[in-house]
C-alpha cells in the first residue's frame, strides 16, 4: 500500500456522510432512554435519536453495526482494505500532535458540577447491571512503560463514579495493578464520540510500550491530535464528543458490577473490578452521547485486528496464505478458517502459527480450492480430507479468554484453555485425483435460462448400426492418448450421441476399449491400459 491520503474527518462528519449515504436514520420524536438498545438492535440504519426524554443531549449508536458501515468508516471500498490500512498504520505510525485546546473544550465541568447522571447513558441487555459507558477510549500512563490506549466499558454507580471492566488480562489491567501496587490512583481520560478510526486504532492489542494512537495515526495518514485534560496531567483525543477525566482507584478488584452483555452474544457473569472516580467532564457545545451497540458495532472494528495478526504470523512462518476468514460465529474472536497454497507439512505449520495469535480458539487450515467464505465446503473438506487421529491438533493450557463461557473459572486465577486447529488439507502422498471435484459437460455453453427462452440443440439423425468410420476414429484417437469418454462425445458431436454410444459398445463387444488409471479410453492391449492391482 502506498502513502494514505490524509483522512481528517471527525466523527460528525462520518455521521453526515452516512446521512447523504442513507445509511442514518433521524428520529426527532421522543425516545425513552429505555427503548433506545432495542430499536437499534431492530434497525439495519444507524441511528441519531435527537430528542431522549430527560435529557438534553441526542444519542448516537449503530454507526458500524454492519460490514458496509464498517468500511465506509474507515474510507475504504472493501472489507479487506481495512485490514490492509490496519497494517499499514502498523508498519508506518505517526505520532499523535499536542494541541493547546479543542472544540472538546467548550463545556467543562469540575467538582460538584461533574454529573454522569445528566449524560444519557443508555441500558443495553436485559440482565445488564445498570447504564453503561461502552464506546470510551482510554488513555492511560504508566511511569516505565509509557502511553497506552483501550477501549473499555464503564458501568455508572454514582453521579461521579463508575467501574472499569478489565478482567482480561492486558496492557491496561497491568497499568492498574501496578498503581495499585504502588497504593495510588491510576489517571485516565476517557474520550467518547471519537471517530471509529480510532476506535480501531485502540483496539489493536499492540506490545507494551507501542502507542496506539500512533497506529490510529499511520491508518489516518496523518496524526491524531491529542488535547489536555484540566484535573489530571493526561492527553485525551481532541474534538471528541464528551471527554472523562478520571482515576482508577487503588483499591483492587474487589467491587462487584454486571452483569453485561458481551461479544460472545452472551449475558457475561459478575466481575470483579476497581472503581473509577470522575474528576472533570469536559463537552463539545450541542455533544452527541455515542453508545457503542453491542456485540455487532464491537465485532466488525475487532475483527481486522485478528486478520492482520493472523496474516503476519502466517508470513513469519512462511506460509502462502490464498485467503482468511475470522468468523461472524466465532464472534471474530475465536475461529479463522485460513486456505493456504500448500507445500509438504504447511498444513500443520499454519495452524501452529494461527493458534499462536491473540486469543483465538479454533481454526480450520484447507487448500486454496476451498472457499473458506462457504462453510459448506468448509465442512466438506473437513468430512473429505481429515483423519481426526493425524489431523486434529489439541493445545491445552493456553491462554484464553476470561468470557469463554465454557471454561472453569478458579476464582482470583487468570483462565486457561484448550486450543484446536483442525488441518483440512489433503494429505502428503494421497493421489490428488482422489479430490477431482464434479464437473458437468457443456457448463460453459448450455445455459438453463437459454432454455427456458425457447432454445433448441439441433437434432442429429441417429444411425440405426454401428457407424464404421466413427469406430474408425475414435480407435485411431485413442491409439495416440487416452481420452475421456465426454472428449470423445464432443469432438464427434455430429453424430448423435445415441450413435456414439452404440459404437462405444461394440468396440467394447469386439475387446478392443479399456480405460488408463485416471478413467480415460484407450486401447485394451496399449501401454496407457491399467493394470489390476495385485
Amino acid at each position: 500500500m502506498t502513502q494514505l491520503t490524509p483522512f481528517k474527518e471527525d466523527l460528525r462528519g462520518f455521521v453526515e456522510r452516512l446521512r447523504q449515504t442513507g445509511e442514518l436514520i433521524d428520529l426527532h420524536q421522543a425516545v425513552d432512554i429505555r427503548h433506545i438498545a432495542t430499536l437499534v438492535d431492530q434497525s439495519d440504519k444507524a441511528i441519531l435519536f435527537h430528542r431522549v426524554i430527560g435529557y438534553d443531549m441526542p444519542v448516537l449508536s449503530g454507526i458500524v453495526r454492519t460490514q458496509k458501515r464498517a468500511v465506509m468508516s474507515v474510507g475504504c471500498e472493501t472489507f479487506r482494505e481495512i485490514e490492509d490500512k490496519l497494517q499499514y498504520g502498523i508498519d508506518h505510525p505517526i505520532a499523535a500532535t499536542r494541541v493547546s485546546t479543542s472544540s472538546t473544550e467548550e463545556i467543562i465541568w469540575q467538582g460538584d458540577e461533574v454529573d454522569l447522571f445528566k449524560l444519557p447513558i443508555p441500558m443495553s441487555s436485559i440482565y445488564d447491571g445498570g447504564p453503561m459507558i461502552t464506546a470510551g477510549v482510554v488513555i492511560a500512563r504508566d511511569p516505565e512503560y509509557g502511553i497506552n490506549t483501550g477501549v473499555y466499558r464503564f458501568i455508572v454507580k454514582e453521579k461521579n463514579l463508575t467501574g472499569i471492566d478489565i478482567v482480561t488480562p492486558n496492557n491496561m489491567r497491568m497499568f492498574a495493578q501496578r498503581a495499585f501496587e504502588a497504593g495510588r490512583p491510576c489517571p485516565i481520560s476517557i474520550s467518547i464520540g471519537t471517530h471509529p478510526m480510532e476506535v480501531l486504532g485502540a483496539g489493536f492489542r499492540a506490545p507494551i510500550g507501542v502507542d496506539e494512537m500512533g497506529i490510529a495515526g499511520g491508518i489516518r495518514g496523518c496524526s491524531v491530535a491529542l488535547g489536555q485534560c484540566k484535573t489530571i496531567d493526561m492527553p485525551y483525543i481532541a474534538d471528541s464528543e464528551i471527554v472523562l477525566e478520571a482515576e482508577i482507584l487503588p483499591i483492587g478488584w474487589t467491587q462487584p458490577e454486571g452483569r453485561f452483555g458481551e461479544f460472545t452474544g452472551l449475558m457475561g457473569g459478575l466481575h470483579w473490578n476497581p472503581n473509577v472516580r470522575i474528576k472533570a467532564i469536559m463537552m463539545r457545545k450541542n455533544p452527541m452521547f455515542y453508545f457503542l451497540h453491542m456485540p455487532w458495532e464491537n465485532t466488525w472494528l475487532a475483527a481486522p485486528t485478528r486478520y492482520q495478526a493472523i496474516r503476519r504470523a502466517l508470513k513469519t512462518a512462511g506460509v502462502q496464505v490464498k485467503d482468511i476468514n475470522v468468523t461472524l460465529g466465532g464472534r471474530a474472536f475465536w475461529h479463522a478458517v485460513i486456505s493456504i497454497k500448500k507445500q509438504a507439512g504447511e498444513g500443520k505449520n499454519a495452524l501452529l502459527a494461527a493458534l499462536s495469535v491473540m486469543d483465538l480458539k479454533h481454526i480450520v487450515v484447507v487448500d486454496d480450492d476451498i472457499d473458506v467464505f462457504n462453510p459448506t465446503e468448509v465442512e466438506w473438506a473437513i468430512a473429505t480430507r481429515v483423519q481426526g487421529d493425524k489431523d486434529v491438533m489439541i493445545i491445552p493450557g493456553a491462554r484464553a479468554k476470561p468470557l469463554d463461557p465454557s471454561l472453569y473459572i478458579t476464582p482470583g486465577q487468570v483462565p486457561t484453555g484448550a486450543k484446536v486447529g483442525i488441518d483440512a488439507t489433503i494429505g502428503e502422498g494421497i493421489p490428488k485425483e482422489r479430490f477431482e471435484r464434479i464437473s458437468y459437460a457443456y457448463a460453459d455453453r448450455a445455459k438453463i435460462a437459454d432454455y427456458c427462452a425457447g432454445k433448441a440443440d439441433p437434432e442429429l439423425v441417429t444411425q440405426k448400426n454401428t457407424d464404421q468410420e466413427l469406430a474408425d476414429q475414435i480407435i485411431a484417437l485413442i491409439e495416440i492418448s487416452p481420452v475421456y469418454y465426454s472428449e470423445i462425445a464432443e469432438k464427434f458431436s455430429q453424430y448423435s450421441f445415441v450413435t456414439v454410444a452404440k459404437t462405444f459398445g461394440e468396440l467394447h463387444a469386439q475387446g478392443i476399449l479399456w480405460q488408463d488409471p485416471r478413467g480415460k479410453m484407450c486401447l485394451k492391449n496399449s501401454k496407457f491400459a491399467a493394470k489390476q492391482p495385485g
